[in-house]
């Protein structure tokens, strides 16, 4: 039997840390992925403060770690789905009842060490960030998975280490970035295929259309080269070391523009969707990983996983709110509540120290408590919101 039917309401590896009880008038959920330690939290904020509702260990191999590492919710919350990606090598994408988190089926395998995930609106298909963490530094894929049979219907080639993939509201585009390649890329969700690319390179930030990636796989036995045995055909471009090193996207919730987070240059550029130009970009603490964005639309928050911070920005004109000190070393996720009032922050420590997940007030920026999760937390998705009582 799978380890992941395996559940556990007492694998508590923290205590809620002190928080601001009178201020919180809901019950919040979330699910976060222990890397290091195949498992998944359900991590709850109520009056009583942050604790560790459910934990559910993952994965089906009982000598090896596979590590949990994206996560996303259907958009009805009635599923949960997770890739593992430090497999043998190889990558998978699992499927639980959500509430339960019990498998729907058996995983699929993807490409190489799958990361961000995301779902059309219609929660039919879900796209998924081929990161390729191990492998060569060549051209990786985006996996095109229809839920209903959990099947995989598609690669599309897109470019060198994809990251960070999210979906616009309006379900038609879905964005990833290259972090090898400093690109972001447009996929079009009616045809799955490429339909812009944009370079993130500082200096040279703007529209790409010289960049033709070759037919790639990727999957259980490792990279491939492009049909035929071509290489990466690259016109009129001359390769060279990322600037920018994007490792997210985040559409605003009125679609109009895109967040990506330079990890490297330490910066936010936006962009707009429409003209397909820089609006603007601003500074940001050392190395900016993960962004989330309130769904009113005025704070833009970043992860800093260089720093071990949390930074709070207004959305509108980048301007700096806040940073807070994570509460242990290598800030990760971000996940917000859809009412604007919290960002919950998944900090994966090192070694054999515990990851936590860290709870923030929209609008005070303060610290509303902390729980200790397993080791090296990573992926995190806001699941439900429920009045208290």
């Amino acid at each position: 039997m799978l380890a992941s039917c395996l559940n556990s309401n007492d694998s508590q590896l923290g205590t809620p840390a002190p928080s601001d009880r009178q201020s919180v008038h809901n019950t919040y959920y979330v699910y976060v992925g222990a890397e290091s330690a195949d498992l998944i939290h359900r991590v709850k904020l109520d009056a009583n403060g942050v604790s560790i509702d459910q934990t559910t260990p993952v994965g089906e191999m009982a000598v090896e770690n596979e590590g949990p590492h994206g996560l996303n919710v259907s958009p009805d919350g009635e599923f949960l789905y997770m890739t593992t990606a430090h497999g043998v090598p190889d990558g998978k994408l699992w499927k639980f009842d959500a509430g339960p988190d019990t498998l729907v089926s058996r995983p699929i395998l993807l490409g190489n060490f799958p990361a961000t995930l995301d779902l059309t609106p219609d929660g039919l298909y879900a796209l998924i960030a081929n990161f390729n963490l191990h492998g060569e530094h060549v051209p990786s894929t985006v996996s095109v998975v229809y839920t209903p049979d959990m099947v995989e219907v598609d690669q599309i080639p897109t470019c060198t280490m994809p990251h960070g993939l999210r979906m616009a509201k309006d379900g038609l585009f879905a964005y990833s970035l290259c972090m090898m390649d400093d690109q972001l890329v447009e996929i079009d969700t009616r045809s799955f295929q490429v339909s812009r690319r944009f370079s993130v390179s500082t200096g040279a930030e703007g529209e790409l259309t010289d960049y033709i990636a070759p037919e790639v796989m990727t999957g259980s036995r490792g990279m491939t080269a492009a049909a035929g045995g071509g290489g990466v055909q690259i016109t009129g471009m001359v390769m060279k070391d990322p600037t920018c090193s994007p490792t997210w996207v985040q559409p605003a919730p009125d679609d109009r523009t895109l967040y990506v987070a330079c990890n490297k240059s330490n910066e936010i550029l936006v962009i707009d969707r429409a003209d397909w130009s820089l609006v603007r970009k601003f500074e940001t603490g050392r190395a900016p990983y993960n962004l989330g964005i309130s769904e009113d639309g005025t704070v833009l928050v970043a992860s800093l996983k260089g720093a071990g911070q949390v930074q709070f920005f207004d959305a509108g004109t980048g301007e700096s709110l806040a940073i807070v000190e994570s509460t242990t070393t290598v800030t990760h996720g971000v996940a917000l509540t859809p009412d604007s009032r919290y960002a919950f922050i998944s900090v994966e420590g090192k070694g054999a120290e515990p990851g936590k997940v860290d709870v923030y007030d929209l609008r005070s920026f303060g610290l509303v408590g902390s729980v200790g999760v397993g080791q090296q937390a990573g992926g995190i998705v806001f699941w439900r919101m429920e009045p208290l009582g």
